[in-house]
């Protein structure tokens, strides 16, 4: 019996593992489709989050914020994505975007269609109404 117990506490802690390696596929720098932004996603906690790290584009200030006080601070180095949660199968959720190019936040979830392609989809309220980015992973 109480080698049938270790065994089991093995087995879940080796699943545990696995859950949480699958969930880091994420993790790691990506380009948008149209090759003009740079992301890191990183993990902090539970949890995964991401910020700009390169762009192109005439406005390097967040000018378009809703709060008067954020719109002096750098594009670059600012947090967009916040809060996902990997659900177990394939996909980030619970989490919001926020894009700068309009000053708006939206929920968000993403999936990965293979290892390198992450799909970034922007919704208000109801996943149907929202649009979708391609993101490729950069090596």
């Amino acid at each position: 019996m109480k080698q049938f117990f270790i065994l089991t506490m093995v087995l879940f802690a080796h699943l545990g593992i696995l859950h949480a390696q699958k969930g880091d596929a994420i993790l790691g720098q990506w380009i948008n489709e149209k090759k003009d932004s740079k992301f890191e996603i990183y993990k902090t906690g539970d949890t995964y989050a991401g910020k700009v790290t390169w762009g192109k584009g005439s406005e390097t200030k967040d000018v378009k914020n809703p709060d008067p006080k954020l719109r002096t601070r750098e594009v670059i180095g600012l947090t967009i994505l916040e809060n996902f949660s990997f659900d177990g199968k394939d996909q980030w959720k619970g989490g919001t975007i926020y894009d700068p190019r309009q000053g708006k936040t939206y929920d968000c979830k993403m999936r990965l269609k293979n290892q390198n392609t992450l799909e970034v989809r922007g919704y208000l309220g109801v996943s149907l109404f929202g649009r979708t980015e391609i993101w490729t992973k950069i090596n």
